[in-house]
């Protein structure tokens, strides 16, 4: 007999409309899937089980009146660690923090909830969101249900581990740098960060260069288009986006073939030393092979990019460290990077963060403009497996963030173009671990990306 998590999250929301499972039958299957697992994958920093019955009673209730039923009747998700719940506390996964129960809950917690989405609670991230990551001093470390001895990459490894072991259908990340995509990559999930503004960003953090936007992780591209299809369901989103075709709708009807443009040159490389390990570049050859076969038109091509990017990334990435509220004596508390890029941006002045922000948009400018000959810029999803956990924290606060940008060096300038961009699995390397390729598309691109998607789905 299926078991209710070994069907996709589309698949759920149609037995639940026949009636076939209630909400608080589904519920329930969740929230001891959690209790049996999370022990070994550390996903769950909290689990909001009685919140959780009281939203599954509430839509069984609505369905048993004959109410119609909203777009995510029943299915269960869970937030990040970042993104305020109204009566949860959000630890932002730091121990520096006072963790008081917040009084309101974030846009994109409303809106989803508002579409009929169960929430379970809440799941591991790094400290503050800054990492690729997520190990903190607040909870366990996040594990890789592919590999537990390895990580499931931040910052919504959380989310990803507990959708990729079956303990979500689907889940609600963000992404202000690859915080999606990588994770999604580690653990072979899809992971889609939308176009900036496209959707509420899922959390409070200050973001000067306008990174963060929220997006699915999901099984399968059509899962992805049905969350997707939720998270912009809000009037300002709307009605910046009119006429829009659905993203479930596009996932299911996989149409399109398009001119295709490869690279695997990353603005990060006049910064650090980069390489693809094998399972890196079969994975890229892989998706290429795919896509041609598919019918695309698949080229090679020339970007180059601005020197200047790696450190002015950087200094915008990490300038709203300078104005965290940290109680005070609870400095020490914060974990050795953190700390390190804390100091650093308080004594940075005001002019070179202007700086890094003019660069960034110039370099957002040229990049939009090359990647203009093309539909869609096919990249690596990762330049390297999946890292041990425990891998960057041993090292020093220079080597553990040069590490970051080895791993994960084709994700940050895509959140500085605004651009969206889905990442896909594709290959599963001799140890089991999952290697994908990421997909750029142009503005507002979403549902195209989700049918190449659900195309590479087809036929894998």
């Amino acid at each position: 007999m299926t078991e209710p998590h070994e069907l996709t999250a589309l698949q759920q929301r149609d037995a639940l409309r026949r009636g076939e499972v209630g909400a608080l039958e589904l519920t329930e299957h969740y929230l001891a899937r959690i209790e049996q697992l999370n022990p070994r994958l550390g996903a769950f920093v909290a689990v909001t089980a009685e919140l959780a019955l009281a939203q599954a009673r509430v839509a069984d209730d609505r369905q048993a009146h004959g109410r119609a039923l909203p777009r995510l009747h029943g299915l269960p998700l869970a937030f990040k660690d970042l993104t305020d719940v109204a009566g949860v506390a959000t630890t932002h996964g730091s121990l520096a923090l006072d963790h008081i129960p917040a009084r309101f809950s974030h846009t994109l917690v409303q809106v989803l909830q508002d579409a009929g989405a169960v929430s379970l609670g809440k799941t591991q991230v790094p400290e503050f969101g800054l990492t690729s990551y997520s190990e903190n001093r607040v909870a366990a470390p996040a594990r890789n249900p592919l590999d537990t001895a390895l990580s499931p990459g931040g910052s919504s490894g959380g989310s990803a581990a507990a959708v990729a072991a079956g303990m979500l259908p689907f889940a609600p990340g963000t992404d202000g740098g690859g915080s999606i995509r990588i994770p999604a990559a580690a653990t072979g999930l899809l992971g889609l960060k939308p176009g900036r503004g496209r959707v509420p960003a899922g959390t409070a953090r200050e973001d000067a260069a306008a990174l963060v936007v929220a997006g699915p992780l999901a099984r399968t591209a059509a899962d992805a288009g049905l969350l997707l299809d939720a998270m912009v369901d809000e009037p300002l989103a709307r009605a910046a986006f009119p006429g829009e075709p659905g993203f479930l709708a596009a996932a299911l009807q996989a149409a399109g073939r398009f001119r295709i443009g490869v690279s695997t040159v990353s603005p990060f490389a006049a910064a650090y030393p980069l390489r693809l390990d094998p399972e890196a570049q079969t994975a890229l050859d892989e998706g290429i092979r795919l896509l041609t076969g598919l019918g695309h038109d698949v080229v090679d091509t020339a970007f180059r990019y601005d020197n200047r990017y790696a450190q002015a990334f950087g200094t915008a990435w990490t300038s709203a460290l300078a104005n965290l509220r940290i109680p005070a004596g609870r400095e020490a508390q914060l974990m050795p990077l953190t700390r390190a890029l804390r100091r650093r941006a308080q004594q940075r002045p005001a002019a070179a963060v202007a700086g890094a922000l003019a660069v960034l948009a110039r370099f957002a400018e040229d990049t939009r403009a090359q990647y203009s000959g093309y539909d869609l810029v096919l990249t690596p999803a990762l330049a390297q497996t999946p890292r041990p956990v425990g891998w960057y924290t041993a090292q020093d606060p220079e080597v553990d963030y040069m590490r970051q940008c080895q791993y994960s060096p084709y994700s940050s300038m895509v959140n500085v173009c605004g651009l969206p961009a889905v990442v896909v699995p594709v290959h599963t390397t001799a140890a089991g671990l999952s290697m994908g390729i990421q997909l750029i598309g142009r503005p507002r691109a979403e549902a195209q990306l989700l049918a190449v998607a659900a195309q590479l789905e087809a036929v894998r």
